[in-house]
């Protein structure tokens, strides 16, 4: 599709500059800041925050590859996807999204789960789980580099450059926001909202330029144990978590509920294959019948505060999250 560059008003037609490789530019996607802002005035705009896996997707030289934050693969597990992205009439280009699956019109990271990791076509059928790739910005096109261009300049080309049809979705924003539209979005049952600087470029790291307005608490630890089931309980009891303190990692309390019985089945098989005699944690845990892992998954956890000696209040297990790397689990810290 020539000429969607070439179309753009003087001072922006000279940003774009030679690409590199679409599949470099993957590789640092932007991430949001967590904020407890609510008062915004002109220039900014407002995305629906979902709650789903991150995803970047390549085109180019005749082909399309899938990426998830940390550079993983995912071609195999999102066929459809791919599917969608060839039938494109544009043959060059780098997108930013996510990944989600509907429930009742609100995005589902549990039903998300059981897509997450198949790979054989038939399983992915059998799932019963349809996807939709919730597109929201541009990093490459026609073989130029588009992450200088302001952010309203860059989702209005992509827009125009792919046609979208299920499952694939362009991600609607609002022009003006705050603590009445968060109230808004709160109220339909969504995660929150991410606020974005419409002038800005598209930053390869975490940026105050985007930040992220959430409804409740909630973020992702690292499992280092998990002690063993009670009663008619199978599989496990609870997950020990932690987050990253510099080299340590620190415990952050333990979670129980949010599991059903093939969850708590399948975690205790991943778990067993990676048990410790000793404890990951900084400091002394002290659980009875804790048994200890190597901190190599990370769950996603929601939570309603965080109590004065570090440990989270009322925790609820939502599912793993195998795009994120166990090192990058830090405890998030609000923004102004």
């Amino acid at each position: 599709m020539p000429g969607l560059l070439d179309a753009l008003p003087p001072g922006e037609r000279e940003l774009p500059r030679p690409a590199r490789p679409g599949a470099d530019l993957a590789a640092a996607p932007m991430l949001a800041t967590l904020s407890d802002r609510r008062d915004f005035g002109e220039g900014w705009l407002f995305e629906r925050k979902l709650d789903g896996v991150r995803l970047l997707a390549v085109r180019e030289g005749g082909r399309v590859r899938l990426f998830s934050r940390t550079g993983q693969r995912l071609n195999a597990t999102y066929p459809e996807i791919v599917e969608a992205l060839e039938a494109q009439q544009c043959a060059d280009f780098t997108v930013d999204g996510e990944v989600v699956a509907f429930t009742g019109g609100r995005t589902d990271f549990a039903r998300l789960q059981r897509r997450m990791g198949l790979t054989r076509r038939q399983d992915i059928e059998a799932s019963g789980v349809a996807v939709t790739y919730c597109l929201f910005d541009l990093l490459r096109l026609e073989g130029r580099d588009t992450r200088q261009l302001p952010l309203r300049v860059r989702k209005s080309l992509l827009r125009r450059a792919l046609t979208f049809r299920s499952p694939l979705r362009l991600t609607p924003h609002r022009n003006a926001g705050g603590a009445e539209l968060l109230a808004e979005a709160c109220e339909r049952g969504w995660e929150g909202l991410i606020a974005k600087r419409a002038d800005g470029p598209y930053r390869t790291r975490r940026s105050p330029d985007w930040l992220k307005l959430k409804c409740a608490q909630g973020q992702e630890f690292v499992i280092g144990g998990f002690t063993e089931p009670a009663g008619s309980r199978v599989g496990l009891g609870a997950l020990l978590l932690g987050y990253h303190d510099g080299d340590r990692l620190r415990y952050a309390g333990k979670v129980g509920t949010g599991f059903d019985r093939r969850t708590l089945l399948d975690l205790r098989e991943r778990l067993d294959g990676l048990r410790r005699d000793s404890s990951p944690f900084a400091g002394e845990v002290r659980e009875a019948r804790a048994r200890w892992v190597r901190p190599e998954l990370v769950a996603q956890i929601a939570f309603t505060e965080w109590t004065r000696d570090g440990m989270l209040r009322h925790p609820r297990f939502l599912g793993l999250r195998e795009d994120k790397r166990p090192g990058d689990v830090v405890r998030e810290h609000a923004a102004a």
